[in-house]
């Protein structure tokens, strides 16, 4: 089955168009992302902006237009974080369908969990049990769960964009700003504390794993190949978050191509991460550039298997 799924994110719109075999697994045919960043401000004003949804309408007609030439049999677009955080999504859900036919639909939370989870260890082979942690622009996701189940998960109020936009108001941030997101991160964090971690591996899919792995190898360039199961350690998490928070955003842009539109948010990004590590004492990740992406295929094609 060929299906098509967009991600529309705080930050980024993902595409994924992707082939499913019989047994469920997914061959990529296209891979697109770009950073409209939709949920500028919705931390704040609990509305999507005008300019920001334009944006958006922009990207998805360019996806559109992608999608057309693979003769898909279903695409999905759902929405996340801001989308759900918005008081107007309704009017963002019309805007869409109006200039591009696409039926929006907002996931809560926990579905975005679930279905992250689904993508990430759809692309690691042997897991007998992962801790996924989907780190977006507006929330933060975390998933423990087996090759066949969800055994706990939920969904934070803590994204590089959101907390950017809250506490880190100076480039780079101050000292007094760091200590405040990571109080706030402490409490997010807190409500997982139930969590039974122990024995699972730790898989992070978003911008903020992929950005890290880049930034970990020198990579000038975004390479789905090197970001693929790369293992990023704690220390090295420590080392980047040391690095970054002293860095100004436009020093941080220099470091990489992949970096636009992240450079200003990635220090809220690997304050999340190295909080969840050392919280949780995790001494390793493994990126996937897998995530809600490939789930919401995986649940068209057994929805379609089913019928």
């Amino acid at each position: 089955m060929r299906i098509a799924s967009i991600d529309i994110g705080t930050n980024t719109v993902l595409l994924l168009v992707a082939n499913v075999d019989k047994n469920g697994d997914i061959q990529r045919l296209a891979y697109e992302q770009r950073i409209p960043r939709l949920g500028k401000g919705v931390d704040g004003s609990r509305n999507l902006q005008t300019d920001a949804m334009q944006r958006v309408i922009g990207v998805l007609q360019e996806y559109k237009s992608i999608i057309s030439t693979f003769n898909v049999e279903k695409t999905v677009v759902c929405g996340t974080s801001a989308v759900r955080d918005a008081t107007n999504r309704q009017a963002f859900a019309e805007l869409v369908h109006s200039h591009t036919g696409f039926e929006l639909e907002v996931l809560s939370g926990e579905d975005e969990a679930y279905w992250t989870y689904r993508g990430a260890i759809s692309g690691i082979p042997g897991i007998t049990k992962a801790t996924v942690v989907d780190i977006g622009g507006g929330s933060t996701e975390i998933t423990i769960g087996n090759d066949k189940t969800i055994i706990d998960s939920i969904s934070l109020d803590v994204g590089s964009v959101r907390v950017t936009e809250r506490f880190l108001k100076h480039d780079p941030p101050t000292h007094p700003e760091l200590e405040a997101s990571i109080t706030l991160v402490e409490d997010e964090l807190a409500k997982a504390g139930r969590f039974d971690f122990k024995g699972s591996t730790l898989v992070g899919v978003a911008g903020t794993a992929t950005s890290l792995a880049i930034l970990a190898q020198g990579l000038k360039e975004f390479s789905i190949d090197a970001i693929r199961n790369y293992r990023l350690d704690l220390d090295t998490v420590y080392l980047l978050f040391r690095a970054l928070r002293a860095m100004p955003s436009g020093e941080i842009l220099a470091q990489s191509s992949f970096m636009k539109g992240r450079h200003d948010v990635i220090v809220a990004g690997v304050l999340i991460l190295r909080e969840i590590m050392a919280h949780f004492k995790f001494k390793e990740m493994i990126v996937s550039e897998r995530g809600v992406r490939y789930g919401l295929v995986l649940r068209e094609w057994e929805k379609n298997s089913k019928s």
